[in-house]
């Protein structure tokens, strides 16, 4: 099950990617906003993080205007490895080395037929592990040292 949240700025790219990973078969929790009323990104960025730090989800998507600021919320809760992807690469990096548990997109920079390209690959990567787990495993640690 995936969780995806935005605010008002990601509003319409969460719809059009809900409905995508529904027609998918993917099981989908909708965490907020829904109504365009200017809302708090951070709170959003928290729940979702939330619902996959606890193994409410498996994995969780991120929209505001840009992705930055929903990147930045996301990565204060420890455990959490969000990425902004931009292009396929990208996203397939995010999972294949870095192992993102959430990924986060822009909706006033993407349009959704790119959202969707993007999900895709994030959604049908794999972790490689190896060495990759080492450099995790680093982030883990100063997860530790600072909070």
């Amino acid at each position: 099950m995936i969780v995806i949240g935005s605010d008002h700025g990601g509003l319409l790219l969460k719809t059009a990617l809900t409905g995508y990973l529904e027609r998918r078969g993917v099981g989908v929790t909708d965490a907020g906003t829904n109504g365009d009323a200017s809302v708090d990104y951070p709170d959003f960025g928290r729940k979702v993080a939330e619902s996959v730090i606890s193994g409410e989800a498996e994995a969780g998507i991120l929209i505001c205007g840009t992705g930055i600021g929903m990147s930045i919320a996301a990565n204060k809760i420890p455990g959490i490895r969000a990425a902004l992807v931009t292009d396929v690469f990208m996203a397939r990096m995010a999972k294949e080395h870095n192992n993102a548990n959430v990924l986060v997109l822009g909706g006033r920079v993407l349009d959704e037929q790119k959202a969707c390209d993007l999900v895709g690959a994030w959604f049908d990567a794999a972790f490689e592990g190896g060495r990759h787990q080492a450099r995790l495993d680093k982030i883990t640690a100063l997860e530790k040292k600072y909070s």
